[in-house]
């Protein structure tokens, strides 16, 4: 993101800073809003968590003075802090939309329908809108950018998250008219899919971290979803089922990231993936067809060729998610949006256990389901059920095998659900 620090400063120097406000106060609130106060020309003017001391606790970290904190559920009196100059903590997600000073809102949730409000109000306020929170992005992603794009506001996903860090070295390959044979990401611990909250509640504990959140991460539906938000959009597609997952070290990721006819593990090109054994980084594997450039790549010694890998080793989260805010509102420009047109990937959702008819799911990082990725196509005509849209209010009424996929027909869902609404609609205007 060139010259944004020097659009930042700009900002500071003429009194007029941006401001956030952030709902979702866990982990990843906490780290971004002490990261906005080391910035210039930008400042967390309102955080928001169901438990307000840790919207508290954000501030505090960051070294903001309790006296320059003012805590209320109230829009007026929050709107009376901002123009004071205070920071604002408040239990009432209502409240950053809502303010008259808020210039964008960050989603940090990570609860597909809690994300589904939070940006369907940033919108309808007219206020620009960054999802660390690809779980609702997955789901519904395209109908809330058509929905920005009528308003005149961005919606956007979040830089820093791998996604956004993906994304990055996609337009910069691009850019440069480089052929793209896949993207992906790395992780750092092998998939256990049957791991729930109480399994990785020891572990969460000494890591600081919410159980659910854990299980997300290591059963791989967290994986799954940011592969599928990756080829949501760049169009580039799963090449099997879940990735193939190999594992490797970034010198061998050209020769794996081949053709099968040619040596490597793949049925096509332009797909996503993951690799076991690379992370925390994030990669793009690129050739071409000239032999000048070829000659070049390898004098710069990015290998012998003919696939080449550009290799971010970091991703700093929501540490970074403030240069997205930063880019919707000095720009106007997203980080990482879904195409235009229907989504080319979903997150299907899957039995982690020998579940029976009448048990009740309950989504995300829990103890029924998981998720795996698949092309759009697939998951339609399968009629799989995406994950974000499965709750604990979900009943299943066949029984289902470890590993099956849920299906439409499997389950009595929860249609009173935001984001089931909303997927309706994406459905019907661009599914």
């Amino acid at each position: 993101m060139l010259n944004i620090n020097r659009k930042l400063r700009a900002l500071e120097e003429q009194g007029k800073p941006i401001k956030l406000g952030l709902i979702g106060a866990g982990q990843m609130g906490k780290g971004m809003v002490s990261q906005v106060m080391k910035m210039k020309g930008m400042i967390p003017a309102i955080v928001v968590d169901i438990n307000v001391d840790n919207a508290i606790e954000s501030y505090t970290l960051a070294g903001v003075a309790k006296d320059d904190i003012v805590v209320t559920d109230l829009l007026s009196e929050a709107n009376i802090a901002m123009e004071q100059g205070k920071y604002v903590a408040s239990a009432n997600a209502d409240i950053p939309a809502a303010a008259n000073l808020t210039d964008v809102v960050v989603d940090a949730t990570g609860v597909p329908d809690v994300g589904a409000r939070i940006a369907l109000d940033a919108i309808m306020n007219k206020k620009h809108v960054v999802m660390l929170n690809v779980e609702t992005d997955v789901v519904i992603g395209a109908y809330l950018k058509k929905l920005a794009d009528n308003a005149g506001v961005i919606y956007t996903g979040s830089a820093g998250d791998e996604p956004g860090s993906v994304m990055e070295l996609y337009d910069f390959a691009d850019g440069m008219g480089m052929d793209i044979v896949a993207i992906g990401k790395g992780k750092n611990n092998p998939v256990v899919a049957g791991c729930n909250p109480e399994t990785v509640y020891e572990q969460a504990m000494r890591e600081g971290v919410s159980p659910k959140m854990l299980t997300a991460f290591k059963d791989g539906t967290k994986t799954m979803v940011e592969m599928t938000a990756m080829a949501n959009a760049t169009g580039y597609l799963p090449d099997v089922r879940g990735g193939h997952a190999p594992s490797a070290v970034v010198s061998e990721l050209p020769k794996l990231f081949q053709l099968k006819e040619n040596g490597g593990m793949l049925n096509n090109t332009k797909i996503v993936d993951y690799v076991n054994g690379v992370a925390p980084g994030v990669f793009v594997i690129v050739t071409t067809d000239l032999p000048q450039i070829h000659h070049e790549m390898q004098y710069l010694s990015m290998g012998p060729g003919p696939n080449y890998v550009l290799f971010r080793p970091y991703h700093l989260t929501s540490l970074e998610t403030p240069l997205s805010a930063a880019r919707a509102v000095i720009y106007n420009e997203p980080t990482i949006v879904p195409l235009p047109g229907k989504p080319v990937a979903e997150t299907i959702t899957i039995a982690k256990k020998d579940l029976g008819a009448g048990d009740m799911l309950d989504g995300i990082g829990g103890f029924t389901v998981y998720g795996s990725f698949d092309t759009y196509e697939n998951a339609k005509a399968e009629n799989a059920v995406p994950l974000g849209l499965i709750t604990k209010n979900t009943k299943l009424i066949k029984p289902k095998k470890t590993g099956e996929v849920i299906t439409y027909d499997d389950i009595e869902i929860d249609k009173t659900t935001l984001i089931y609404k909303l997927r309706e609609l994406q459905e019907t205007l661009i599914g």
